[in-house]
């Protein structure tokens, strides 16, 4: 197969939130952003010489709002596919993120106050049911959809056989993207050490690079030492029992 193409559509700002169109044999989309950003995001494929209705895939990374918001229209508006894994099919069930939201920092915790984050979306059932690692050849892209959960249980990243990482929000640039290439944690996660555990797990495969949720794509190794500072101080914060997790929640 050809070399697969990744190309970021922006759905808010710039690069604040980001979906991902990969073009190999055929293009899948990664990720449907907001509710309501799904004719933006149509009309982005359509400007990248894509017909939208030639899409092979969806695949949802996880259960959270800016990221399936628009997954029902966009499969009404193309009639491609949807794919999730089986661990967020609560959320997608009923069209609403699992609460409370459990902030990484200070942002989390002033987001968490947005009423905008609290919305519902429109609820689907994906047609594809992601438990395991899942090869897409067959949706014309050379990649697999890989669990990575943490973020939430059912989150998941697609990495090409070239080595780019599509990561959702595995990690993210520093505020939302707005300090581009600095790699820190988005405002929430469900686990957090066990996010790190599969952030590791994924740069053990060494990726090229990863293109996240939340700002412009990161350096591996920029990435490697942000981690090995963070495992330090999450296992500081572990050891005085001051991580909240879903389970413990």
């Amino acid at each position: 197969m050809p070399r697969t193409k990744i190309i970021p559509i922006p759905v808010l700002g710039k690069h604040v939130v980001n979906a991902y169109l990969l073009l190999g044999r055929r293009p899948v989309l990664v990720d449907a952003g907001t509710p309501g950003s799904a004719r933006a995001i149509h009309d982005h494929i359509a400007r990248h010489g894509v017909d939208p209705a030639d899409l092979a895939l969806i695949v949802i990374t996880h259960g959270h709002i800016d990221h399936f918001g628009s997954a029902a229209e966009l499969h009404r508006l193309t009639g491609a596919p949807l794919a999730g894994h089986t661990a967020d099919l609560e959320p997608f069930r009923t069209g609403r993120a699992r609460m409370p939201y459990l902030p990484t920092g200070p942002m989390g915790r002033v987001m968490n106050r947005n009423r905008k984050l609290h919305i519902s979306a429109d609820p689907f059932e994906p047609h594809v049911l992601i438990e395991g690692e899942t090869r897409l050849d067959d949706f014309g892209i050379s990649a697999r959809i890989m669990p990575t959960p943490g973020h939430t249980a059912g989150s998941v990243s697609v990495l090409t056989d070239d080595g780019d990482l599509v990561a959702g929000d595995l990690v993210a640039n520093s505020f939302m993207g707005l300090i581009p290439g600095k790699p820190a944690n988005p405002p929430f996660h469900d686990d957090p050490l066990g996010n790190l555990a599969s952030l590791r797990s994924m740069l053990a495969l060494d990726p090229s690079t990863l293109h996240v949720g939340h700002g412009t794509p990161l350096d591996p190794d920029r990435v490697r030492r942000w981690a090995d500072r963070e495992q330090r101080r999450l296992t500081r914060l572990d050891a005085r029992g001051r991580i909240r997790t879903r389970q413990k929640s």
